[in-house]
């Protein structure tokens, strides 16, 4: 069984990892090409070329690298198509991803599931549409996404989300993070400022006003800032005037093993965690960390974007729950004098925060069989069914 999958970003690359060992799981002998990041290759793929060429976000970060991006698409279909493989597996990054699937569906019957619902009840409803054209399957994350592709005449599945099956770190553990790093019983701040280069640029300098401020109401507060390995330089550089140093985790060296419980441990010794907006909020959730949001991007992006959207909250704590327990900061709100008083009353108060989070991990799936492998199950449950 061949499976080409791609995927654009770190969190994409989980889920293809979740995915790819429920498949190795049900077919053994299933042999996978494709695009992606460490954790997807530590499962037996060699990727056609880094996938953090992928990781761009925002319409006006977009613009300086798409001549690129649209080659490294053709290339990418081109791949598909020399393999032929039994299933096209491409997983979120709906810009690049379903441009791929297009231009496969054009010049073959190969089947095609998309991973993650484009989020259609937030923004561009028409998306389900268009995905219907070129996609045979989606595999959603979130339970109430699959009668929206339904409607548009895409079989959808409810997979449930890989976070909830993912390791929680233990108290031990946590007591041994706060000790290796002096921090002891101090008030701890995790701070996650993204992934990509544009976003932890633009994020971190205002996350350094939000500790200045933070810190003169808890002087005995610690910050510790977990980068993710392609920008954990800049982060260094971009922390190196803040008024308080962070503890900067850097996993370049660490083996992917020693990297995640690392991460697990921080996030879980966390008091409370000022996070950019994205997945990394379940992972707080799963940890039990409450959190605040904070997000901006390029002013032309804001303006298309904030226009364009339907809901009024991007947080997925808020949205599974259908509450609006965590605070959120974005565009012109993300200031660091608000967000450090929102920080400071959810430090205060974190009750209500957390009965949401174990409500949204109950929603998505925890306690019911893995979702790498379920989503494994309805990737061969379609292709027996085509």
């Amino acid at each position: 069984m061949k499976v080409f999958l791609i995927a654009g970003e770190m969190s994409g690359d989980r889920l293809g990892a979740a995915l790819m060992e429920g498949l190795k799981t049900l077919r053994p002998e299933a042999e996978f090409f494709g695009v992606g990041g460490a954790l997807m290759q530590a499962q037996g793929m060699t990727s056609l070329f880094p996938m953090e060429e992928l990781s761009v976000m925002g319409i006006a970060e977009v613009l300086p690298k798409y001549r690129h991006l649209v080659k490294r698409m053709h290339q990418t279909a081109e791949a598909v198509l020399a393999e032929r493989p039994d299933v096209l597996i491409t997983i979120d990054s709906p810009d690049f991803c379903l441009r791929v699937a297009r231009e496969v569906k054009k010049l073959s019957d190969i089947r095609t599931v998309h991973y993650v619902a484009p989020s259609v009840w937030a923004w561009r409803p028409k998306r389900a549409q268009k995905v219907a054209k070129v996609v045979d399957q989606v595999l959603a994350l979130l339970p109430f996404e699959p009668p929206y592709m339904e409607a548009a005449g895409v079989r959808c599945d409810f997979v449930g989300h890989p976070v909830v099956n993912e390791p929680v770190a233990s108290d031990a553990e946590v007591a041994g993070f706060r000790e290796a790093h002096g921090i002891g019983d101090a008030p701890l701040l995790v701070a996650l400022p993204g992934s990509r280069r544009s976003e932890v640029s633009r994020l971190t300098p205002t996350f350094g006003g939000v500790v200045a401020r933070m810190k003169a109401e808890k002087p005995d507060l610690q910050v510790v800032l977990p980068a993710a390995a392609p920008v954990a330089g800049l982060v260094r550089d971009l922390t190196a005037d803040w008024a308080h140093r962070p503890i900067i985790l850097d996993p370049n060296g660490l083996s992917e093993a020693e990297m995640l419980a690392t991460k697990r441990a921080a996030f879980r010794a966390g008091d409370v965690a000022l996070a950019a907006s994205g997945t990394v909020s379940l992972e707080l959730a799963a940890a039990g960390t409450p959190m605040v949001i904070g997000y901006d991007m390029n002013w032309i992006s804001w303006q298309i974007m904030s226009r364009m959207a339907l809901i009024d909250t991007v947080t997925l704590v808020n949205l599974v729950t259908d509450t609006r327990a965590v605070p959120e900061f974005l565009g012109p709100a993300f200031r660091a004098e608000a967000i450090a008083s929102a920080l400071l009353g959810v430090l205060d108060d974190p009750g209500p925060q957390r009965s949401a989070m174990a409500l949204t991990m109950e929603l998505l799936g925890k306690g019911q069989a893995n979702p790498g492998l379920r989503a494994a199950r309805a990737v061969l449950d379609g292709l027996e069914g085509a």
